[in-house]
């Protein structure tokens, strides 16, 4: 009879572990999930200012269209991306990124432009929206670190596998992309 008790007790005790660590990994799914939605919602903000910050500087710089016409087709390749496809949704806006620098970088070249009050506003906004990108992309890659870590931990690992919870993608740079990783220069 005390042999079967322990049985009892010992299922009972792992039952009761299994949900805690099953609980856990909701817990870091949906705040890994609420990460990526901050992302989102801060690039949706950058998509935005984007057309009013291309429609400013074309009025200064309207041979740059080039530059200006680069920006639009990176905006428009981002939204197009299915937003649960990370990995390319992670490309479009590191070209994006890429784009906008180029365009201050334009705009260190034109003074009058400098001292445009809608444009140095937009300017701020968009550094204030790339800012936010960045730090929602931080907070998210630490909600995907913490999720991994208990994915792949023992005896979480074994809840893991029985409930499908599957290491989550982190939001990187492309590493074959070396112009991502370099500044931008602009040449007339």
């Amino acid at each position: 009879m005390s042999g079967i008790l322990i049985v009892v007790v010992a299922l009972v005790i792992f039952a009761v572990y299994a949900v805690a660590v099953y609980n856990g990994f909701i817990t870091l799914r949906n705040r890994t999930k609420e990460a990526w939605s901050d992302i989102e919602v801060q690039m949706k903000r950058r998509y935005d200012l984007i057309p009013n910050l291309v429609e400013t500087v074309k009025g200064y710089a309207a041979h740059e269209s080039g530059t200006l016409e680069k920006v639009i087709q990176a905006r428009n390749m981002a939204m197009q991306v299915n937003p649960s496809d990370m990995k390319k949704l992670a490309e479009s806006e590191n070209i994006l990124s890429g784009a906008l620098k180029s365009v201050f970088a334009l705009s260190e070249n034109y003074p009058t432009l400098q001292a445009n009050q809608n444009f140095m506003e937009l300017q701020r906004e968009l550094r204030d929206t790339e800012d936010k990108i960045q730090a929602a992309r931080r907070f998210y890659n630490g909600n995907v670190m913490a999720f991994n870590t208990q994915v792949e931990k023992f005896p979480s690992n074994i809840v893991a596998a029985i409930f499908h919870f599957e290491k989550q993608p982190f939001f990187e740079l492309d590493s074959t992309d070396a112009a991502a990783r370099q500044p931008v220069q602009v040449k007339f």
